[in-house]
């Protein structure tokens, strides 16, 4: 085949604040989208016009997607633009049933999350057992985007190179991993765990939702909990309560950037109210008897409540204020973490329960996050990858702890009534990375080694200006996994981290892990360097 006309769509956010803002760098991406086919002889058209009353031209809800689907011939090649987050299920419907060719396309730029959310498309393609290509480049000028696009204008797909990826099976893996593997799996299968999910399904993403039957046989259930019962346990929870969960933090050295204008700054009673929502979670949590939970956070209940970052990240971390139960006086969860999927995403959730098991049962610190594959470039020799998340970071995670966590208010463009975040630094040091996600109808996993570096405060800063500064930031360097390798098989928005103690420890823990995963039935794959590479 060879295409000489294409069209091109962009799925945008749901919040019409960040769609105007957003718009301009949009713009760019379609500009330079539309150059690069044009040089290869092929004509760009828009599926949807740019709207003047909204100051955008995003596809910004599910029904819309599906009426500006209704009207692009379904054997056309599609160009799926996206240079900023957007929500996956506004266009996922008219995906779903295309028959033309498919190509998503992202900017190779920090500023706004379009890498994050073409990776989330794709993932939820992927789920849905869709066929699609995809580029990303900063301008659509350089070789590897020129050729990616010649090879899916000559024959409707690309090919990229994936060889970093090996399967492996309980029975490549040593005795040892093994043996840990089956226990810890056996007793995940035998006593059972609860994964407390607040609302089902955040901001589209479609790949963020295992069914039951995905995840039952392995003894994991779902406690289907609901984020209006979160703030009315919230009015439960006590100034004196709040307040002491503040001194706490303060006292272990934690600042908060205090302002007194709420509608852009930080302030004292948004912070109290973060406090109120951290132990009302952790209340729910032991009522239900949840090993783990997920809040989903950006709709609704940031119409009611302050940003529930500052919660994720304490519930994530072993040494936190103290929560106690409201009838009892019993410390809940005491002395070890209550692992936080943020945004509700259930591959999180099983990644981050078995990184407990296993860390634990290794003897070393079991803290974990997500961080969204935000972007990335070479620095001395040696590529380095943004990974940032605005919740879920443990204090664990940073360079000095609680005495090196900023907390600064979240960008109001997302989240009107406000809330800090944990900032920080990752500090230097061994991780595993991993995902869980859904492929050919089941679950799979990806594992690999990598190391967190630290770059002078000039770079770390000039990295944070150009992604979202009041975010914790990770400067990962990941082990035998190229950028252009990492894009192509990613199947997530998200990436879990969790430190080891050294590099040999390191190695341990990945094959440990990699066992839990096979003996639960995941099919695992081991990516770049680790476990006999």
């Amino acid at each position: 085949m060879s295409i000489t006309k294409a069209v091109l769509v962009a799925s945008g956010d749901l919040r019409e604040t960040a769609n105007r803002i957003c718009w301009p760098v949009q713009e760019q991406l379609e500009r330079d989208i539309t150059a690069a086919f044009a040089r290869h002889g092929v004509t760009v058209e828009r599926g949807h016009r740019v709207d003047s009353a909204t100051g955008h031209g995003f596809i910004s809800s599910q029904r819309m997607g599906m009426d500006v689907f209704g009207s692009i011939d379904r054997d056309a090649p599609i160009i799926v633009a996206e240079a900023v987050w957007q929500y996956s299920h506004h266009v996922l419907a008219g995906l779903r049933r295309h028959r033309g060719p498919i190509l998503t396309a992202a900017n190779w730029v920090g500023e706004w999350p379009g890498l994050v959310g073409m990776l989330n498309i794709n993932a939820s393609l992927t789920k849905m057992g869709v066929p699609y290509s995809s580029i990303w480049s900063k301008d659509m000028t350089d070789d590897f985007a020129d050729g990616a696009i010649r090879s899916w204008v000559e024959t409707g797909a690309i090919e990229h190179d994936t060889s970093h990826v090996r399967d492996v099976s309980l029975g490549d893996l040593s005795p040892v991993a093994q043996a840990l593997g089956q226990r810890v799996a056996g007793e995940i299968a035998e006593r059972m765990a609860i994964m407390g999910v607040f609302d089902e399904g955040c901001m589209g993403m479609y790949n963020a939702i295992f069914d039951d039957e995905h995840l039952n046989p392995m003894g994991l259930y779902k406690e289907r909990l609901s984020q209006s019962a979160l703030v009315a346990e919230m009015r439960l929870v006590t100034t004196q309560e709040a307040t002491a969960a503040y001194r706490w933090l303060t006292d272990r050295g934690m600042e908060f950037r205090l302002g007194s204008d709420g509608a852009t700054e930080l302030t004292e009673d948004q912070v109290l109210d973060q406090l109120r929502l951290y132990t009302a979670a952790t209340r729910i949590a032991d009522r239900f008897g949840c090993d783990t939970i997920g809040i989903q956070y950006q709709q609704g209940l940031k119409d009611m409540a302050p940003a529930s970052d500052l919660a994720e990240g304490l519930l994530n971390d072993a040494d936190r204020p103290p929560v106690l139960h409201r009838e009892t006086g019993a410390e809940l969860y005491a002395g070890r973490p209550l692992p936080v999927f943020n945004e509700v995403d259930e591959g999180s959730a099983v990644d981050g329960l078995v990184t407990n098991r296993v860390w634990t049962a290794l003897g070393m610190d079991p803290a974990t996050t997500l961080h969204d594959v935000r972007w990335g470039e070479e620095y001395d020799g040696q590529y380095v990858w943004v990974f940032e998340i605005s919740g879920a970071v443990p204090p664990a995670h940073l360079t000095g702890g609680y005495g090196g966590a900023v907390s600064e208010r979240q960008p109001p463009v997302y989240f009107g009534m406000g809330g800090g975040t944990i900032k920080g630094i990752s500090r230097p040091g061994e991780i595993v990375w991993s995902r869980v996600f859904l492929m050919d109808g089941a679950l799979h996993a990806d594992l690999g080694r990598g190391t967190v570096v630290e770059l002078p405060a000039a770079e770390t800063e000039r990295r944070w200006e150009l992604t979202t500064r009041q975010w914790p930031i990770m400067h990962a360097v990941l082990h035998g996994v190229t950028r252009d390798q990492m894009m192509a098989r990613h199947k997530a928005n998200h990436i879990q981290v969790v430190y080891a103690e050294d590099a040999a420890r390191a190695d341990e823990a990945l094959a440990a892990k990699a066992a839990t995963f096979a003996a639960m039935g995941i099919r695992t794959h081991i990516c770049g360097e680790g476990v006999g590479r």
